[in-house]
């Protein structure tokens, strides 16, 4: 469980004087306790959602530092992805386009799905799947490409 270890990391990281980490340390801290005091949430948060969130926080900072490097502001850009870095050390490690390719088509012959119509299908299994591990955009551009 990545709950146990952030309090720890966030120890370390004071020490160590270095504010990058930090930031995204309690970033990631705080949406794990938003997400275990949410009305109607369960008392532990299982791995499966702490990875969502995880995956979640990145996501916005990539979009953050994007608009950011729109905007020519670089230092706000740099402080996004330091924290992006730091975030992603918590996730499994992301697989490759090719690799992606090879368990979706693995998961439509399993499914049995033959066209774009069963794409609902072959999605909730391949998120399923790699949860954590892939890009849920790279995931959908596969699926589509595989079925059409």
């Amino acid at each position: 469980m990545i709950a146990n270890t952030i309090d720890q990391e966030i120890k370390q990281a004071m020490l160590a004087k270095d504010p990058a980490k930090l930031r995204g340390l309690r970033a990631i801290k705080a949406a794990l306790l938003l997400a275990r005091t949410e009305k109607g949430s369960a008392e532990e948060i299982t791995e499966e959602t702490e990875l969502k969130i995880l995956q979640k926080l990145i996501k916005q900072r990539k979009e953050s530092a994007d608009i950011y490097k729109q905007q020519g502001r670089e230092d706000l850009s740099v402080i996004e992805e330091e924290e992006i870095e730091v975030i992603s050390n918590f996730m499994p490690k992301q697989l490759d386009q090719s690799e992606v390719e090879a368990l979706i088509i693995q998961i439509i012959k399993a499914s049995g799905a033959t066209s774009v119509k069963d794409m609902g299908k072959v999605m909730g299994l391949a998120n399923k799947e790699l949860a954590g591990k892939a890009d849920g955009k790279l995931i959908a551009e596969i699926v589509k490409a595989q079925l059409a």
